[in-house]
């Protein structure tokens, strides 16, 4: 199985951004290499990881006003949907299962990091945001009304509202 590697692709110029995806990526490494007897609690290092990651950009989010249900965040909660279900299947003793959601969340991250997050990363820095500390330097530069898409080029808030 081909195993997801940290590339400059994936970098989006925001350092703590960067470094959790980073550790995301060498976790997911450590599931898909684990042997059997370990990868239940390779996966449920992923799982904790992929919280507070998720949540750590849910709370960027809101910090600069994206609304609770966009699609960013929707995502992030599926997805932490289906790995909690990976565990409930290793606790199980299915295995496979759990080697299937790897291999898929190595398809997934690219993608999700390369449009969604890049839109964040780049909305973020924008308005100044500083991820370590909340403060927003530009907030003239935050958008009037919450983002309800992705953040990307093709959503914003008053396009979303028209919808």
């Amino acid at each position: 199985m081909a195993q997801l590697e940290w590339s400059d692709a994936l970098s989006l110029d925001l350092p703590l951004m960067d470094d959790t995806h980073r550790e995301f990526v060498d976790l997911l490494a450590v599931v898909q290499s684990a042997p059997d007897g370990q990868l239940p609690a390779a996966w449920l290092q992923l799982i904790a990881h992929t919280e507070d990651h998720f949540g750590q950009e849910d709370r960027w989010m809101l910090a600069t006003r994206f609304a609770s249900g966009n699609c960013h965040s929707l995502q992030h909660k599926v997805v932490l949907q289906v790995m909690r279900e990976g565990a409930v299947r290793a606790a199980a003793g299915d295995l496979a299962s759990v080697r299937e959601m790897a291999r898929e969340l190595a398809l997934w991250f690219p993608q999700h990091a390369q449009s969604m997050d890049a839109a964040l990363a780049l909305h973020l820095r924008r308005a100044g945001f500083d991820p370590a500390t909340g403060v927003v330097s530009s907030p003239d530069a935050l958008p009037k009304e919450p983002v309800h898409g992705c953040g990307g080029a093709c959503t914003s808030a008053r396009d979303t509202a028209q919808a």
